[in-house]
């Protein structure tokens, strides 16, 4: 079994790895502002929207047993601590778990 994963991780990590540095070698070629990079961005955006959207509304493993009004404070919590931030990712993800773990287990 061991064999496996070490397959699986040297195999996803290629594709990843090579993935990136394709992008770094074409990068040179598409500006910003063209139509091309901005679908892309379009594109990208919206696919962590649909995540974003399943993980709230059709939730699978442990989250499905966490009531939507927790999930929904969560994310109302998550967004506020996203812009007094300035913008930062980094906080409101961390505090999103604590958040939930705490209206979780305290309020319901």
């Amino acid at each position: 079994m061991t064999t496996s994963v070490v397959l699986a991780i040297l195999v996803t990590s290629l594709a990843t790895f090579s993935s990136r540095i394709f992008g770094v070698i074409t990068s040179e070629k598409i500006k910003e502002n063209s139509k091309i990079f901005r679908w892309f961005n379009c594109i990208a955006y919206s696919t962590l929207a649909a995540l974003i959207a399943r993980i709230i509304i059709f939730p699978s493993g442990a989250l499905s047993e966490v009531d939507y009004f927790v999930r929904f404070i969560t994310i109302i919590c998550s967004a506020l601590i996203f812009y007094l931030t300035k913008k930062n990712l980094v906080y409101p993800t961390i505090f999103s778990a604590i958040i939930l773990a705490l209206i979780n287990s305290y309020l319901v």
